[in-house]
C-alpha cells in the first residue's frame, strides 16, 4: 500500500471481470484476505465492465482474457481513450506464448497466468497499482508487428465492439456518433488492414 500526506496507509480499490462464477469466487476470497485491496465491483463481461466503471472508480482491476460478452482486448481497447481509466492485469488460463504479447501490445499493465500462485497475482496487482508494468519475458519487437497499430484508437474501439458481436447502430450508440460515422470507421479498418469484410477484419483482430 501507498501512504498518503497524512501518512496513512491507501487500500487499492478492485474490480474483477470473469466469465466464470468459480473463478469470481475464488478471487473474491484472496481479496478480502489482504488489506492492501479492498474489491468493489464484480463483471463477467467487458461490455458490462466498460458500463459500470463510468460511475464506480477503481484503481485496478483483474481481467479475464477470453469471454464471450467483450473479451480482454475489448476492455484494454475501449478504454485506450479514457481519462483516469484503471490499470488492467490480465488473468488467464489461455494458453500461448502470443497472448502477454498481445495483452501488453493492446494496453495492459501486467499478464498473470492462472497456474500461479495466488500470492503472484496479488503482489502483481499491487506492483501495478503503485505504477508498474508486470510481464514475462518476451521479444517486444514482436509488439511493432502488430497489424493493428495502423489503426486510430477510435478505429480500434470499432473493431473490438464488432468483434464483440455488436451491430453499426450499437457501437453508434455506445460512441456518441451517427451510424455513418461508423460505416467511416469500419471503411477506414477495411483499407488498413486490407480485408474486405467484417468477418476477416475480425478475424485478422482475433489473431493480432
Amino acid at each position: 500500500m501507498l501512504e498518503n500526506s497524512l501518512g496513512e496507509k491507501k487500500t487499492y480499490q478492485v474490480g474483477v471481470v470473469d466469465k466464470s462464477p468459480l473463478v469470481q469466487a475464488g478471487l473474491k476470497q484472496i481479496l478480502s484476505e489482504d488489506k492492501r485491496f479492498e474489491l468493489v465491483l464484480i463483471c463477467s463481461g467487458g461490455v458490462e465492465f466498460i458500463e459500470t466503471i463510468e460511475t464506480t472508480a477503481i484503481d485496478v482491476a483483474i481481467a479475464g482474457w477470453v469471454m464471450a460478452d467483450g473479451d480482454g482486448k475489448y476492455i484494454l481497447d475501449h478504454l485506450r481513450s479514457s481519462l483516469n481509466k484503471p490499470k488492467i492485469v490480465v488473468f488467464t488460463g489461455a494458453e500461448g506464448g502470443a497472448v502477454p504479447a498481445q495483452a501488453m501490445a493492446h494496453g495492459a499493465a501486467a499478464f498473470v497466468s492462472k497456474s500461479e500462485q495466488p500470492k503472484m497475482l496479488l503482489d502483481t496487482l499491487a506492483e501495478v497499482a503503485g505504477g508498474r508494468m508486470v510481464f514475462p519475458y518476451m521479444d517486444v519487437r514482436k509488439i511493432n508487428d502488430n497489424p493493428l497499430s495502423a489503426l486510430t484508437e477510435r478505429e480500434l474501439e470499432v473493431l473490438s465492439s464488432l468483434s464483440a458481436g455488436r451491430n453499426n447502430k450499437e457501437i453508434a450508440y455506445d460512441q456518441g456518433v451517427s451510424p455513418n460515422t461508423v460505416k467511416f470507421h469500419i471503411k477506414n479498418i477495411y483499407g488498413k488492414l486490407q480485408v474486405n469484410s467484417r468477418a476477416q477484419a475480425v478475424a485478422l483482430y482475433l489473431r493480432s
